[in-house]
């Protein structure tokens, strides 16, 4: 049975959602993203546009502003929604390797 879309979400899509707490557009997400995790993770263009068009059509982000080929983006209540169930999951996944490991287990 294929995943429902949007159930869980990888980490790009993660701190994509992330910048959207703020309207930014395309290339401040390309910049804000390596920059928040300290370059371990990066978007590419085409994924990042990509992403971007499945968020808006999912309604967990929405156009502000159109200024030529640049478009603005903010995040919805659904968004943030979908934001809080992903950061209760990795919690809940580290608490998990946790109690398994201890407080210094190592990966």
């Amino acid at each position: 049975m294929p995943r429902a879309k949007f159930q869980t979400l990888t980490e790009q899509m993660f701190y994509i959602l992330l910048c959207l707490r703020e309207e930014c557009c395309g290339t401040d997400i390309l910049d804000r993203v390596p920059a928040v995790t300290l370059g371990r993770v990066s978007v590419g263009s085409g994924t990042l546009y990509n992403l971007l068009e499945q968020f808006v059509e999912a309604g967990m982000i929405r156009e502000t502003r159109v200024e030529g080929r640049r478009r603005s983006y903010l995040l919805t209540e659904f968004g943030r929604e979908t934001l809080r169930k992903e950061y209760r999951r990795i919690r809940a996944q580290a608490e998990d390797y946790r109690l398994a490991f201890g407080e210094e287990g190592t990966a």
